[in-house]
């Protein structure tokens, strides 16, 4: 799977649109624009760090409600 791909489903896991994960992941939107439209391609790290971070507060936001 493209690495476009890979950031694409994670954002639409989301629920958010491109400006709303660009603002909740402060990345900015034109980076994440080109990303997603395979202009541009991120260190592959990045998908990894975007996936941690939607897990960590899936997590964190579980904990709060107990």
């Amino acid at each position: 799977m493209k690495t476009a791909e890979i950031i694409r489903e994670l954002r639409e896991g989301t629920g958010l649109n491109r400006r709303q994960f660009s603002e909740h992941t402060g990345i900015p939107l034109r980076t994440l624009e080109d990303w997603e439209a395979g202009r541009r391609t991120p260190p592959e790290y990045i998908p990894r760090l975007i996936s941690y971070q939607l897990k960590y507060e899936a997590l964190v936001g579980e904990n709060k409600q107990e």
